[in-house]
């Protein structure tokens, strides 16, 4: 945690994952029917009867950091050094941080039956989501006061953060109603690990350069609640301490046309953080030195030592409620055969994703192309914060298995992989700094699902309850 006022969310590369991402979609994998309800994972007379990822992790990762700080953060972590060149002070230049986890460690469902092709689930996941803002001054601080021209700053470090992080377990179950509409829905119980919150309203700082004496002034509020262990593999063992629910819903209808409309709502739920949780109304003030006469390791853990007091000053000891980053989402696909032998496939999907908490929005298209078992598919987005993105996934998926990787932000991805030392003191700013990788892995096993005509035993069925219902409201009986 010593590094959280340095850079925020950025070191949160280290949680155990980071989520969402787009070219899964319309794929038809395990870890596409559990992120898409109403997405079926089986297709009768060629899949197996179960389908387990055999506790192989199967993640996504994403995050971002868009501003004049890109560079700083990226010189001091992979290269050891500041390069503030690009920061700009008493401007009130803000950076905006993003990152998303999921981390499915169980995945299994079984096809419960032919009629209404009903498929059933259990899951047990990790997730993470936080965003923040901090200002350019917040990060030329921890370099020393050399960068600040003036004495005297008002609300330069009016910063704001917060991240949480918790295990969900729960089933899933997915019914074709009709030969044309399909419903699914994914329930969690939440366990929380972790939570963290600060809102900085006030701020003021002054410099004595003769003395190397600085004295930081903070009005706000931290939230902090911990699970077990010091944030380490003890801290994400399942507990019932912080508890929650999560639902996600999702539809699907394909028009006589072969074009698929799915809506989809996610994620959408709550965790009570449990009573010995607390939260710090400070307003304080709390004086650095040393700010350059110490080695940059000392200086920036002298600095932070010394802001984390002031925070942590009156203590308020209780429970507290937060929500999860639900999102809706609304796609459309048809497929399309390139060749005279229908052995090449193209997919197009739009996709429209809003996120329910907060203002964000990213359209995407992926355009996914298949021969036999391979599969390749070529994502763009764009979101509300201008910025556009490309992505790759390769995947290998026969009837029973398939294993994919790819990333959303492909050129990010790399250009951020191959920065390190030189490189990293010399990495200029660009529209954003950002990563992104997933990647999973299932086989299906057990008998092969068979319709009646192609059986060798008798099958005996009707249909689901969701379906049972749907014919008595609406009269129908197919």
């Amino acid at each position: 945690m010593k590094k959280i006022l340095l850079i925020f969310c950025l070191l949160f590369i280290a949680v155990k994952g980071f989520s969402q991402q787009f070219s899964q979609y319309n794929t038809g994998t395990l870890y596409d029917s559990f992120e898409n309800p109403s997405q079926r994972a089986f297709v009768p007379d060629t899949s197996k009867t179960y389908a387990f990822n055999f506790l192989i992790p199967n993640f996504d990762a994403n995050f971002l950091l868009k501003g004049n700080a890109q560079a700083s953060l990226v010189s001091q972590i992979f290269g050891g050094k500041f390069n503030n060149s690009a920061l700009k002070i008493g401007n009130g230049s803000f950076n905006n941080v993003n990152f998303n986890a999921n981390a499915y460690a169980v995945m299994f469902k079984l096809f419960a039956s032919l009629n209404g092709d009903e498929e059933i689930g259990i899951f047990a996941e990790t997730k993470a989501e936080g965003r923040g803002g901090f200002s350019d001054e917040s990060v030329a601080l921890f370099n020393g006061p050399a960068a600040f021209p003036n004495n005297v700053y008002d609300n330069i470090f009016n910063d704001n953060y917060h991240y949480q992080i918790y295990n969900s377990i729960g089933f899933s179950y997915r019914e074709k109603l009709t030969d044309h509409f399909a419903v699914g829905f994914k329930l969690g119980l939440l366990m929380g690990i972790n939570y963290n919150r600060l809102n900085i309203y006030e701020s003021h700082v002054s410099f004595d350069n003769v003395n190397d004496v600085a004295a930081i002034s903070l009005r706000g509020r931290y939230y902090v609640s911990k699970g077990p262990g010091k944030f380490d593999s003890r801290s994400y063992l399942p507990t019932t301490r912080s508890p929650g629910a999560q639902i996600s819903i999702g539809t699907s209808y394909k028009t006589d046309d072969n074009i698929t409309f799915q809506a989809n709502i996610k994620d959408l739920g709550f965790i009570h953080w449990y009573s010995s949780s607390y939260n710090s109304g400070f307003n304080n003030t709390a004086t650095v030195t040393g700010l350059s006469g110490l080695p940059p390791k000392k200086q920036v853990d002298s600095l932070y030592n010394t802001i984390f007091k002031l925070l942590s000053s009156n203590q308020k000891v209780g429970s507290m409620t937060t929500y999860t980053d639900g999102r809706f989402e609304l796609s459309a696909t048809k497929s399309y055969y390139l060749d005279d032998n229908n052995s090449i496939k193209y997919s197009p999907t739009l996709i429209a994703s809003k996120e329910l908490l907060y203002n964000g929005f990213t359209g995407a298209m992926v355009n996914h192309f298949q021969y036999k078992t391979y599969h390749v598919s070529v994502t763009t987005s764009y979101d509300n914060q201008n910025l556009f993105n490309v992505g790759l996934q390769l995947m290998l998926k026969s009837h029973n298995n398939e294993f994919f990787i790819g990333s959303d932000r492909l050129m990010q991805t790399v250009g951020l992989a191959g920065t390190s030392g030189a490189s990293a003191t010399s990495y200029s700013n660009g529209p954003y700094t950002g990563a992104d990788i997933f990647m999973g892995f299932s086989l299906k096993f057990g008998p092969v699902i068979e319709h009646p005509l192609n059986s060798s035993i008798i099958p005996i069925g009707q249909k689901g309850f969701l379906g049972r219902l749907w014919n008595r409201l609406f009269k129908t009986y197919r």
